[in-house]
């Protein structure tokens, strides 16, 4: 199974909406149905993969690039929103996991196919590149005058989508893009050390090196802007910013180019950037961290209107996990101090059994001071009249941003005691900060093949023999898309709704916001070629071991 599966589901702490989905069963036709009886063969695999990709690359990408999903025709395409024909998209399951899994095909079948779709991917993003370093959500190669009326248009309709409210101009590190599209050149500059990505890489790093803050933390885009005064609230894309793992993944980002650089300039900053954990976990009685801090105070911030200056409890169990993994990599003791602490704290706010709901029993927001549930709510019905507030009542929540989380505290518990009993030298055994040394990057990043050995020969062939089969004739996989948006129609008026829309995924006819279709359409999924692909490869190598 690809490890984007993931991706087939709605991450509501991300605030995505994948609208790719795994291909639903649809009827084998007769004359296929007898092949799937048996184990398909290696040239049927390899043929296969090759005419999914053939498509992919030859008939959808866009110079190279992707976004989530196409209806058929190419009238209509999507990423996290509505796209145009000239965009594609960075942010997962674009177009770094497409490049990533071009070089996972090019190391199950050694064919230079892939490596050149990877190549081509690697340079669309290097040519959509903001001129300041890193990538916005999307690269528009129609240019900045197609970008803004894209963000005068649609964005600023997508009345639950503020950070597409409003064009900066400038790169984010929300929601894994640049991370991925960084990670994804660093491992195909890996791959044969061609002089043409170094440069790249080189950048990279500069980019990633100049917008950290001295005490270690990075805000959500850079260059700093401070110009989206909105819904009553500052501009929150300078904040330092733990949402979406923006930290961690800037943190993982460096600790890879040291690994295969061994640049040694890189250490400061990646102790720096483990270190804003510890600057910011808030005292007693609320010893837990929030989305994202104010950049010299270290104080809990708001940032869109549905995340409120508050500590999140998603976000503190990340930052539990986050520490724990610093001990192993450094045998550093003050990475393990609070965390019981801050676990009692998450017991603490933990909500009765007759309160829990099936999307967590432990409240996403708690107030700083008093310790109580905020809960999330809407009222209007688009952009231009909708409000979002919090209070302190459980009902007509929001649908599109939980205000639950489900947490296994217990777990975390589990591990920290294994962490803990730990010696410095036992933890920091395997750490590449202390063992310094070129490392080759995995042969796979977006396919999973850790299960292969374990499968059944005779299911799993017909397991193959069944992806085999549902490739149609064109050479894509029909997928149901299950989310949809609605087409621009105008900016609305700011008169009071006459529905309500505070529990649905999407407003009235001006949303642009994608939601679930009550019908969906078949199209063509990029996350379903992500993981279709990953099966099929994991098949090669469960031969290859065998």
């Amino acid at each position: 199974m690809s490890k984007r599966a993931g991706w087939n589901r709605l991450n509501v702490g991300l605030g995505a909406l994948a609208l790719a989905i795994a291909p639903t069963p649809f009827a084998t036709p007769p004359a296929a149905a007898a092949a799937q009886q048996a184990t398909p063969s290696r040239q049927q695999i390899l043929d296969t993969m090759k005419r999914a990709t053939r498509f992919m690359v030859e008939d959808v990408s866009t110079r190279g690039g992707y976004v989530w999903s196409y209806l058929p025709d190419m009238s209509r395409r999507w990423g996290e929103l509505e796209a145009r024909p000239s965009m594609i998209w960075v942010q997962p399951p674009g177009t770094p996991d497409m490049g990533n899994l071009f070089l996972d095909a090019y190391h199950a079948t050694g064919d230079e196919y892939y490596y050149e779709a990877a190549e081509k991917a690697a340079d669309a993003l290097i040519a959509g590149e903001i001129s300041t370093g890193g990538w916005n959500y999307f690269i528009d190669f129609a240019g900045e005058a197609s970008t803004r009326q894209f963000y005068d248009t649609i964005g600023k309709n997508a009345w639950r989508m503020e950070e597409f409210q409003h064009y900066w101009g400038n790169a984010t590190f929300d929601d894994d893009g640049t991370a991925q599209a960084m990670k994804f050149i660093l491992r195909l500059y890996a791959e044969k050390f061609d002089s043409k990505y170094k440069a790249e890489v080189m950048r990279n790093i500069d980019f990633v090196l100049k917008s950290q803050y001295p005490n270690g933390g990075w805000p959500q885009r850079w260059p700093l802007k401070h110009e989206f005064v909105h819904h009553g609230l500052a501009d929150y894309t300078s904040y330092i910013t733990f949402n979406d793992n923006v930290t961690a993944e800037n943190v993982d980002y460096l600790i890879d180019c040291f690994q295969t650089l061994s640049d040694e300039r890189l250490l400061p900053a990646i102790y720096r950037g483990m270190d804003i954990y510890l600057l910011t976990q808030q005292g007693e009685p609320q010893p837990g961290w929030a989305l994202q801090y104010t950049p010299v105070t270290l104080e809990p911030a708001a940032a869109r209107s549905y995340e409120p200056k508050a500590l999140a409890t998603h976000t503190t169990a990340s930052a539990v996990e986050q520490l724990m993994r610093f001990y192993r990599l450094t045998g550093d003791s003050r990475y393990l101090a609070r965390i019981p602490k801050a676990l009692d704290w998450l017991e603490s706010v933990k909500l009765p059994d007759d309160q829990a709901t099936a999307k967590g029993a432990y409240p996403t927001f708690i107030e700083i001071g008093t310790g109580k549930p905020l809960y999330l709510h809407r009222r209007g019905s688009n952009s231009a009249n909708g409000e979002y507030y919090t209070s302190s009542k459980p009902d007509h929540v929001i649908g599109h941003y939980s205000s639950y989380r489900d947490l296994d505290v217990d777990a975390l518990r589990r591990e920290y005691a294994r962490v803990k009993a730990m010696s410095p030298e036992q933890a920091r055994a395997d750490s590449p900060l202390f063992h310094a040394r070129a490392r080759a990057f995995p042969r796979f990043v977006e396919t999973d093949t850790s299960g292969t050995s374990d499968l059944n020969d005779a299911a799993a062939g017909q397991d193959i023999g069944a992806l085999i089969a549902r490739l149609n004739a064109q050479g894509w996989w029909p997928t149901e898309l299950k989310a949809t948006s609605n087409p621009y129609a105008g900016d609305p008026d700011d008169a009071p709704s006459k529905r309500d829309y505070e529990t649905a995924r999407v407003g009235d006819k001006y949303d642009t916001s994608p939601y679930y279709a009550e019908k969906p359409v078949i199209g063509i999924s990029t996350a379903t070629y992500l993981n279709n692909m990953g099966e099929l490869i994991a098949a090669l190598e469960k031969r290859r071991g065998g």
